[in-house]
């Protein structure tokens, strides 16, 4: 079995940081950008999933300094498309989504076998990112579409 890379583990787990810094900023926009009969339960959708990023944010730099390592002041990606649609909103956010599930899988790499408290870490918000992709993935298809909509 190959030896754990701390540093590698730490500049990932900033990665994940700056990437879920980026959703509470990119869902408290969207929360603000929609309009229209449906504003109601969509806000308070965003502003769950913005609360939820900063929780996700805090718990990755506090395994960032557990490891000895220094949490990242950077932000993820923050792209402004002027794009208000709500469909353009959601296919924005499922692209940051898989941008944030690809890193947690690159930690679960680098963790496997090697760290069980970041494996296992890893493994809980890729089942929390999954679970959220597919409820975009839901929101983007039309009523009766059973075929999942391809970012």
């Amino acid at each position: 079995m190959s030896e754990f890379d701390r540093e590698e583990a730490i500049a990932v787990l900033n990665q994940i940081m700056e990437l879920e810094l980026s959703g509470v900023v990119r869902y408290t926009h969207y929360a603000l950008m929609v309009y229209g009969y449906n504003r109601i339960p969509i806000v308070g959708w965003m502003k769950k999933n913005a609360e939820e990023s900063l929780v996700h944010a805090g718990r990755a730099g506090e395994l960032v300094t557990l490891l000895g390592g220094h949490p990242s002041l950077g932000i993820g990606p923050l792209l402004e498309t002027h794009q208000h649609d709500m469909g353009d909103i959601l296919r924005e956010s499922l692209e940051h989504e898989t941008m944030a599930r690809a890193a947690y899988y690159r930690l679960l790499d680098i963790a496997a076998g090697k760290n069980v408290l970041l494996e296992e870490y890893a493994r809980e918000l890729i089942v929390d990112e999954e679970l959220h992709a597919d409820e975009v993935n839901k929101m983007l298809r039309r009523p009766g579409d059973t075929e999942a909509f391809q970012v």
